[in-house]
This record gives structure tokens, C-alpha cells and sequence, in this order.
């Protein structure tokens, strides 16, 4: 591997180590020629099917813009950055597991969509808006009354302020400003 900082063609490891999750190594490195140090990491490769974009582009699936999806979503929410990495990783799970060459991007949007709506309702209100391109408030208050309807996951903080089933749900977490 060659050097971040002079480009020399030759480092060596200098210590190894596998992620908690166990699908990546982090390497420690170090340059022959400057005495830089750096770090890399290693995962597995797996060819993951393309995506068909709305306007029928094949484009090659990229992880770093799903993370961004959900970083969209989720921003200021009281979701872990661990939390956002293990549903990332459902998401490229599903993908891979389907079994496709290619695969139409709804068919992915409704993986994240599935997995949002564990992590945070709001979050997922968000994401539905824009991939479902909601045109008014009705729109939305039409996929409120479909999750007003659904007995949220364990910590999940209610939709509306005062919302009447919210006891049924168990108690309520203080709400974050």
C-alpha cells in the first residue's frame, strides 16, 4: 500500500485488529521511507447488485450514500451513530441478499424505510416525505395516522406532543430540545 504523505510503495503492518461487529479489520501502518504512521481498514468485498434510478440509469450501489440518507434523516434525532451503522448494514444485508443483478432503487428505499421505522419515527416521516414526495399535509398526516396505528418500537418518543395513545405505550421519555 502505498503512503498518504510521501507516496512510497512499500508499508508495513504494524498491528491488526478486528471491529466488534467482526466485518472489518483496522490496520495499522507504517511508511519504510518518511516513518509516517497511519491507519486503514479492510472489509469484504461483495459485488452488490446495480441500482436502477427512476429514469432507468444503472448506477453501482454505494453504501457511503445510503449512510447519507440516513444521516439526512436522522439528524439532530437521539439515534446512535452505532445504532445508524447497524441498520446501514440491514440495508446492504438486504440488498445483497436478494439475489439480484440489479435492483430497483424503491425496492431499496423501502429496505431503509423498513429500517427507519425501527430507529425513529420521525426520522422515517422525513424520509418517507421525500421518497414518497408527499405533496401537502395531508400526505403526511396520512403516514402519521398509519404509524399512530402501529405500537412503536421499545424507546421510540411519541409522534405529537399530547398524543392520546401514548400511554397504551408505555411511559413516555422526556423530549430533547
Amino acid at each position: 500500500m502505498h503512503c498518504p504523505f510521501c507516496q512510497h510503495a512499500d508499508t508495513r503492518v504494524l498491528d491488526s485488529r478486528v471491529s466488534e461487529d467482526g466485518a472489518t479489520i483496522r490496520r495499522r501502518r507504517g511508511c519504510e521511507a518518511c516513518g509516517e504512521r497511519f491507519s486503514t481498514l479492510e472489509t469484504i468485498e461483495l459485488k452488490l447488485p446495480a441500482i436502477i434510478k427512476s429514469d432507468d440509469r444503472r448506477e453501482a450501489f454505494d453504501a457511503r450514500k445510503l449512510r447519507a440518507g440516513f444521516d439526512r434523516a436522522l439528524q439532530k434525532r437521539p439515534v446512535s451513530d452505532e445504532q445508524v451503522e447497524a441498520a446501514v448494514r440491514a440495508v446492504v444485508h438486504a440488498v445483497r441478499m436478494s439475489g439480484e443483478r440489479e435492483l430497483p432503487s424503491r425496492r431499496v428505499g423501502e429496505f431503509v424505510m423498513e429500517q427507519l421505522r425501527k430507529l425513529d419515527h420521525v426520522g422515517y416521516v422525513r424520509f418517507a416525505s421525500v421518497y414518497r414526495s408527499f405533496e401537502d399535509v395531508a400526505d403526511f398526516r396520512e403516514e402519521l395516522d398509519r404509524l399512530e396505528r402501529e405500537v412503536p418500537g421499545e424507546g421510540q418518543l411519541p409522534l405529537l406532543d399530547g398524543e392520546p395513545a401514548a400511554a397504551a405505550r408505555g411511559p413516555e421519555r422526556p423530549r430533547r430540545r
